[in-house]
């Protein structure tokens, strides 16, 4: 058995995206990247061959914005699966070509209306449509789902108290005023600060504003502040509604991250401009960082069957990792990893139309090839 991988985007995702598969895919495969920029997708295509220790061919192409090219349709009709690491305003877009031309499509984004209208369009695709498959939405909620379900098999209940879980994003070392590092893409932390999170209080669905239910939380010893963001908890809040009393996810920051972005906010004027006045913002006083941690955490509290209150947690502390002959950023693996393992999840399978997170088997996942370097096995 052998794939053709479709890759769209050249970015550091893209990049981890395509070296993974390259270095842990387990059967022959031809990758094709492909970015708007030529020059760009063929400088990826050469890092990945560059850095892979497994023959691997990987072919750079041109991903017209004007429209299907000869070439693209070349591409797209060989493809099994599309990998979209593009920004998210371009997702539904990337999913009506996995759809024309019968591939499989594994998207990263966190933006809420892409990815409705995703969820339309995939409604009666003959391929699988796996959304949200990075780190945050993502593994977490897979995680978060996980923990649930076990929790209820343990103590006998089909119903919870809370269940939680963040994300952060960080780099080693946070200086004043900001305390804080870029380690991705400074449209998606402008975007998450300000659009509305979705969460469950007293077991319904509601829109929070984002940035309002700040709290201090430790951490295998360590202080964090954690705050509501927007899209991270993807479709948990719509398959727990009725069995989880209060759910949401939270973003985890160093102190005083988070009163330097509510002042830069005060200045600002509202609407949709504000994402765009705060990315400037923060990427003209915030440095990018390359050495970076991702740190997570997840919770579920309830009740047993006998009354007594319980908890289950989840940590995890992620540090940049050597794949292959590069050493790829913490936000890279944590990213790629998931996204491959959704992609064989579907190759290997009979998936057809929406898969969202919460209709993903959670043990199989966690512990699938590409997830387990990067994040350890689950029990």
């Amino acid at each position: 058995m052998s794939y053709n991988m479709v890759i769209a985007g050249a970015g550091g995702i893209a990049q981890a995206v395509g070296l993974i598969l390259s270095e842990w895919g387990n059967v022959p495969l031809k990758i094709f990247i492909g970015n708007r920029t030529l020059q760009k997708a063929e400088k990826v295509a050469h890092w990945i061959g560059e850095g892979t220790t497994n023959p691997s061919v990987a072919k750079a192409f041109c991903l017209s914005e004007s429209g299907m090219t000869k070439e693209m349709e070349e591409i797209f009709t060989q493809g099994d699966v599309l990998l979209d690491c593009l920004p998210g305003s371009l997702a539904p877009k990337m999913a009506s070509y996995a759809k024309k031309f019968g591939l499989h499509y594994v998207n990263l984004t966190e933006y809420v209306a892409e990815t409705n209208e995703i969820i339309e369009l995939a409604k009666n695709a003959e391929t699988g449509f796996v959304l949200q498959s990075g780190l945050a939405p993502g593994y977490i909620d897979i995680l978060a789902h996980y923990l649930y379900q076990e929790f209820c098999r343990k103590y006998n209940v089909d119903k919870v108290d809370k269940l939680q879980f963040k994300v952060g994003a960080l780099t080693d070392h946070a200086v004043a005023p900001h305390y804080y590092g870029f380690t991705w893409s400074p449209v998606g932390v402008a975007t998450e600060y300000i659009k509305d999170a979705e969460a469950l209080r007293d077991y319904k669905k509601v829109y929070l504003k984002s940035l309002s239910e700040r709290a201090k939380i430790i951490i295998d010893g360590r202080t964090y502040e954690e705050d509501l963001t927007s899209g991270g908890a993807a479709d948990l809040p719509d398959a727990l509604s009725a069995k989880v009393r209060n759910l949401d996810y939270k973003t985890l920051r160093y102190p005083g991250h988070y009163a330097w972005i509510e002042q830069q906010l005060a200045a600002l004027k509202k609407g949709d401009a504000a994402i765009k006045m705060l990315q400037e913002k923060m990427e003209t006083e915030i440095p990018h960082i390359e050495q970076d941690q991702i740190v997570l955490y997840a919770v579920v509290e309830g009740k047993d069957s006998h009354g007594i209150l319980r908890r289950s947690e989840a940590s995890n502390l992620i540090l940049p990792q050597k794949v292959g002959k590069h050493r790829l950023r913490a936000i890279q693996t944590t990213t790629a990893a998931p996204m491959v393992q959704a992609a064989f999840m579907l190759l290997e399978s009979n998936h057809k139309g929406l898969i969202l997170q919460s209709k993903i088997d959670p043990k199989p996942f966690l512990n699938g090839n590409f997830v387990v370097p990067v994040y350890g096995n689950i029990k």
